[in-house]
């Protein structure tokens, strides 16, 4: 090779591995711009308690098929009692309307934990902790702003402190515990059929409190055939709660208890109730226990031998594990826990199969103050894997706030 021709071919070359680097820098840069943007934490509202704005937001939002957020507040609202709320895109921002507030007498005082149910007519139903006689289920009419009173808690033994919300059928009727009250005082699970513009209310379990659990905080969860399934915070053999189903049978139903707490590696106290997938397995959390002591995520799966209980996750801490449902998509679970996380005010998460594996991923740990702490509620995934939540407290006025997480 001549020394013309030498000189030239290791300027190529070396231009080809300059090239090359170059890629490589790009591919790098571009590696950590994903890792970067992999989620996004942003307040979208703060609430301040003041005129007919709510606070204390224990319960989590529910999206409708318009990308509009509706929830709850415990307190706040026009006489203090609470307040129900509308959360409604707007370009890059969000505009909130009060729908309503609570009176604070008979129609209701305090929504607590559970989310809304919307149904498709633009109606929201929910319950209240206190009001009434000792707490009370409601529909709101969105386009009005109108509360309708469904049922007041408390008489002939029929439950109290419904805290947990309420789940619709394909008839528009209800379902939803009590968590405390009926016969033995250990909650109950109610049942209200609509006949045009009145409700029938049957209590269709009562808790002893004994094998069968005690205090059910969240609403149960309907299956496809109409099974319901649900938790108790307490009760059952070792006194740290059970998973249960109440079924339909004939005319009466029957409670099933599907697994006993031994506040071991399992967990122990599960406030959150579970959520079903389409093969039918149960996934649950409990606030407190497992082997890292700061609650579990599990999962039930049915079998020809019985109930499979796993334990997939253990949370570390204390205490202030994950308080309400789990939200399910597309296989993926997505919580909060009320006071775990790298800064001790709680966390998102969400857990997907990997290999066959279940793999925890933290999206966001909550600082307190202005970005908010202690969610208790539920997030909602829209189809874009955006997750929204609420925290308890933190925010501008350290009245809670509504938050979105971007991926």
């Amino acid at each position: 090779m001549l020394k013309g021709e030498a000189d030239c071919y290791a300027l190529a070359r070396r231009a080809a591995v300059v090239a090359f680097i170059l890629m490589l820098v790009f591919l790098f840069l571009a590696t950590m711009s994903l890792q970067v943007q992999a989620q996004t934490y942003k307040v979208i509202y703060n609430f301040t308690g003041k005129g007919s704005d709510g606070a204390t937001p224990y319960g989590g939002p529910v999206l409708d098929q318009k990308g509009n957020l509706y929830g709850t507040t415990y307190t706040g609202g026009t006489e203090g009692a609470g307040s129900v709320y509308r959360l409604s895109p707007n370009g890059s921002s969000w505009t909130y309307t009060s729908l309503y507030s609570f009176k604070g007498g008979p129609d209701g005082v305090g929504p607590a934990f559970g989310s809304l149910a919307i149904a498709s007519n633009d109606t929201l139903f929910g319950t209240t902790e206190g009001g009434g006689d000792f707490g009370t289920d409601f529909e709101i009419l969105v386009n009005s702003g109108r509360e309708v009173q469904i049922h007041q808690f408390g008489k002939e033994g029929d439950g109290a402190q419904p805290i947990g919300g309420v789940v619709l059928d394909d008839g528009g009727n209800l379902y939803g515990t009590t968590s405390e009250g009926g016969l033995y005082g250990n909650g109950t699970v109610f049942e209200q059929i609509r006949y045009g513009n009145k409700w029938a209310e049957h209590t269709i379990y009562n808790f002893t409190g004994g094998d069968d659990g005690g205090n059910p905080p969240a609403t149960v969860t309907r299956g496809p055939d109409g099974t319901l399934y649900g938790t108790t915070s307490m009760g059952g053999a070792n006194g740290v709660g059970v998973v249960y189903e109440v079924s339909h049978a004939s005319s009466a139903w029957k409670q099933t208890v599907l697994y006993t707490f031994q506040g071991k590696s399992d967990g122990q106290n599960p406030v959150g109730g579970v959520v079903i997938d389409r093969d039918g397995n149960l996934y649950g959390t409990t606030f407190d226990g497992g082997d890292n002591g700061g609650g579990t995520v599990y999962e039930l799966s049915p079998s020809p031998a019985g109930w499979k209980f796993t334990t997939i996750y253990g949370f570390r801490g204390g205490y202030g594990g994950p308080y309400n449902k789990l939200t399910l998509v597309n296989g993926t679970l997505y919580g909060c826990t009320e006071a775990e996380g790298k800064h001790g005010f709680g966390s998102v998460f969400k857990l997907a199969r990997t290999n066959g594996h279940w793999v925890l991923t933290h999206l966001h740990g909550f600082t307190g103050g202005p970005g908010g702490g202690a969610p208790y509620g539920s997030v909602a995934v829209d189809s874009h894997g955006n997750i929204f939540g609420t925290t308890n407290e933190g925010g501008s006025l350290n009245q809670g706030v509504v938050f979105e997480i971007t991926p």
